[in-house]
């Protein structure tokens, strides 16, 4: 899955202030992430707002980037969820058409022990037409997927990569250790990516991307190529605004950040809410760097 190794963007939802889709600020930022460098795109995913999106509006959206793209870079669709069962359903009856692979969360709320998870994407892997990205992101999930558990999976012929966001970076290397020769660690922590790609990480799935598609996937792309110094200096023009992004609530620093560059509006659906005045005030200042 070469199409996987570099920067891919966790793209937002943007919405009009009646919370409705912004269909052309969703194209404007396609066409921004390409031109900044950004090699692949994830659809769907929590940056996306998906759990708040209804099935006909997630299919627009689907559609709606793949016009937009045109097969210039590669797309990858977030499949997931806490019913394995119904993760199943989905993915068998799955269009699978422009699409190379599904990132899949680690079933949340349920929280699942280790052999839980294991058959869960046991039986999701089986299911999909599509190679799996397993996603492990125990901040929003309410559970860690272990080095081993990760290991493990990283067997099963489907199941390619991983996009690690626990923020322990024992467990990422003791994954990087151990891991398949062809099986990929990506970066689910924007802070942490120039670590993990020392350690040998294959990239990254970024929100920060958003605002800074030039410097953070140039980033990723000399660190790739064995340029750390480069690397480095990219990784601490970016650093405190792949922090403070996260500092009220996601996506709704990046949409703060992406409002600063009139790119979309700042509307997110309920629950989730705009950042405070506070957090406003230092992504806009932060937002004047970004490129």
């Amino acid at each position: 899955m070469k199409q996987l190794i570099g920067t891919g963007t966790a793209l937002i939802t943007p919405f009009n202030s009646d919370h409705s889709i912004d269909f052309e600020a969703l194209k404007r930022i396609v066409e921004q992430q390409i031109a900044g460098g950004t090699d692949y795109f994830v659809m769907l995913g929590t940056t996306g707002e998906s759990v708040t999106l209804k099935s006909e509006e997630k299919s627009q959206i689907i559609d709606c980037i793949k016009q937009a793209t045109a097969g210039r870079i590669p797309l990858v669709l977030g499949v997931g969820g806490n019913n394995t069962a119904e993760v199943v359903a989905q993915l068998k009856q799955l269009d699978t058409d422009g699409i190379c692979a599904i990132l899949s969360v680690s079933p949340y709320y349920n929280k699942p022990n280790q052999q839980g998870i294991f058959h869960h994407y046991t039986q999701v892997a089986d299911a999909s037409p599509l190679p799996i990205i397993l996603y492990n992101v125990p901040g929003r999930t309410g559970s860690n997927m272990t080095a081993a558990t990760q290991l493990t999976l990283a067997n099963h012929p489907n199941i390619v990569a991983t996009k690690e966001a626990s923020g322990n970076m024992e467990q990422v290397m003791t994954i990087l250790a151990n891991k398949p020769a062809d099986f990929l660690v990506i970066s689910g922590d924007d802070a942490l990516t120039f670590p993990m790609l020392a350690c040998g990480g294959s990239g990254v799935i970024s929100v920060i991307n958003h605002a800074f598609p030039k410097t953070f996937s140039g980033m990723v792309r000399s660190a790739l190529q064995g340029d750390f110094s480069a690397a480095r200096k990219a990784h601490e023009i970016v650093l405190e605004s792949a922090i403070a992004i996260f500092a009220d609530g996601s996506p709704s620093g990046i949409k703060t950040m992406l409002n600063e560059l009139n790119l979309c509006g700042t509307a997110v659906r309920p629950p989730l809410w705009p950042v405070n005045d506070q957090v406003e005030a230092n992504l806009r200042r932060l937002a004047k760097n970004a490129q």
